[in-house]
């Protein structure tokens, strides 16, 4: 497994990869399937384009932006990602935590 910080995210961002992204979600009690695979690659473009991992607002604008209404709803990230779904989806897509996420 890659070395990861304090708070469980990858300390070298370099070392993601989708084994390491089953190995994250696990931790997390998540099983990925492709609905999770779609957010998580989705984040990663994200990261590609603006280099910071965004909190749930902006997510949601980009998710719904890319992939519709119905994907951006909190209701639908919660049940992918729960408990704080850009920063737990933001782990297992091997960025580093987004800002203001407790």
């Amino acid at each position: 497994m890659a070395e990861l910080d304090s708070d469980g995210f990858l300390k070298n961002l370099d070392d993601w990869s989708p084994e390491v992204a089953t190995e994250l979600a696990q931790d997390e009690g998540i099983e990925l399937t492709p609905a999770h695979w779609e957010i998580v690659h989705l984040l990663r473009d994200f990261y590609q384009q603006y280099d910071l991992a965004p909190a749930m607002r902006p997510l949601t604008k980009y998710i719904r932006s890319e992939l519709g209404a119905d994907k951006a709803r909190s209701i639908y990230l919660l049940s992918l990602f729960p408990g704080s779904p850009a920063k737990v989806a933001a782990r297992i897509a091997g960025l580093p935590r987004p800002e203001n996420c407790l």
